[in-house]
């Protein structure tokens, strides 16, 4: 195998590969990398690149004994540094592939998918179809989500600023809530309608409520999220200023709302539906009114995020770069008031995130299997990356219908 990947790599391998059967290669001092079974190699000869590691690696199948992000961060800055790309299947490429694996037994029929692989059907972007995307997501557990999730349950970028170490995700968190509630200005007197789609866990919905004294209407497509919500609507008394719906962002017509925030669903709606959804938002706020769209942009190629991504955590998802979709905003009818880039924000949140989540492992595994749990230990880590790098990035774009 190393004699293979040798010219692919471009010269010495920049990992240590240990085989299943003991064999190895690959520099020492090289992060390592096993392949505890033949099934590893079948799978990433049958989907090569990211997808076929990404399968073999929540199964266990493959495995990094070490950190796994500075064994990632170290090929990123290999193949950078080698420029290197997928390599072109030539006829002797094949041949050598094909051979190697007839010897170690990896020839033959593709693998089952991983159990936590999604298995979405429909058409794309039908309301069964978002559904079925949402829930394989956002109704995983919500007892999971709080092994991760700060205690406002807020999963989406947090707006850190302070160093201290004192200052925590919570605190970020608060202070993102806190941002978008003023920008809209619920802060200008109490009692506004507020509107809030694809509420999440309630964190903006609630905190609306609590320290603006808004009236809120928050919607998803979540059942898990909903009765979370609902919960603790009732605990903390709060079932005269916020009402959450189970509706797809398509129906909500009982406008005009004071105000309206979105905070990373714009992502999740397709580019195809995305003159629809802003178009919900324009006709949903009154004339004067603003909108906040937290929403995550990416450049070049995979708009859903990549393989991995597509395949394990957010199918159906689609990202553009900011600028294309400010254009879109504004092509709906919109005053464009400001746009902030929160990309940093981003890499610290995720971080928090996962720290959060590696402290609880055992717990996490306890709940969902351990291959749920090796797909968001490399969902946090990836993702933290893709942030750190510039691949991705998140911004808030505050957006003003215009009063005529």
């Amino acid at each position: 195998m190393a004699a293979i990947l040798g010219p692919i790599v471009g010269g010495e391998l920049p990992v240590r590969l240990v085989a299943w059967d003991g064999s190895a290669a690959g520099g020492e001092d090289q992060p390592e990398v096993r392949l505890n079974s033949v099934n590893a190699l079948r799978r990433i000869l049958w989907s090569p690149g990211e997808l076929g590691v990404s399968q073999a690696y929540v199964t266990g199948e493959l495995d990094v004994p070490g950190s796994l992000g500075q064994a990632l961060t170290h090929l990123w800055t290999v193949i950078g540094q080698r420029g290197l790309s997928m390599p072109r299947l030539t006829p002797q490429l094949v041949l050598q592939l094909t051979k190697v694996a007839r010897e170690v037994g990896a020839f033959g029929a593709p693998l089952p998918a991983p159990a936590s692989q999604a298995k979405i059907r429909g058409r794309l972007h039908s309301l069964l179809r978002d559904r079925a995307a949402i829930s394989h997501h956002y109704d995983l557990s919500n007892d999971f989500y709080g092994l991760i999730l700060d205690d406002h349950m807020a999963y989406s970028c947090g707006y850190w600023l302070s160093e201290d170490p004192d200052y925590s995700l919570e605190d970020a968190q608060r202070d993102k809530l806190d941002l978008v509630c003023r920008k809209v200005g619920l802060d200008t007197e109490p009692g506004l309608r507020f509107l809030d789609v694809g509420c999440g866990w309630g964190s903006l919905s609630l905190y609306a409520a609590e320290h603006f004294g808004a009236k809120v209407t928050g919607v998803t497509i979540s059942r898990e999220q909903k009765a979370f919500i609902d919960q603790r609507i009732a605990e903390r008394g709060l079932g005269d200023r916020v009402e959450i719906r189970l509706q797809d962002y398509r129906d909500v017509r009982d406008g005009p709302y004071d105000a309206v925030a979105s905070l990373e669903m714009g992502e999740h709606v397709g580019q195809e539906n995305y003159g629809t959804y802003t178009s919900t938002l324009f006709r949903n706020v009154a004339p004067g009114g603003k909108v906040l769209i937290q929403q995550m942009s990416r450049h070049g190629r995979h708009p859903g995020g990549g393989p991995f991504i597509e395949s394990f955590i957010a199918p159906d998802m689609h990202m553009r770069p900011v600028g294309d979709t400010v254009n879109l905003i504004e092509g709906a009818g919109f005053d464009i008031r400001g746009v902030q880039a929160l990309r940093e924000h981003y890499v610290r949140t995720i971080d928090a995130w996962e720290e959060r989540f590696e402290a609880n492992w055992d717990r996490a595994v306890a709940m969902m299997g351990e291959e749920v749990a090796r797909v968001w230990r490399l969902y946090m880590v990836g993702a933290s990356m893709t942030f750190r790098d510039g691949r991705m990035g998140v911004d808030q774009i505050l957006a003003q219908r215009p009063l005529g």
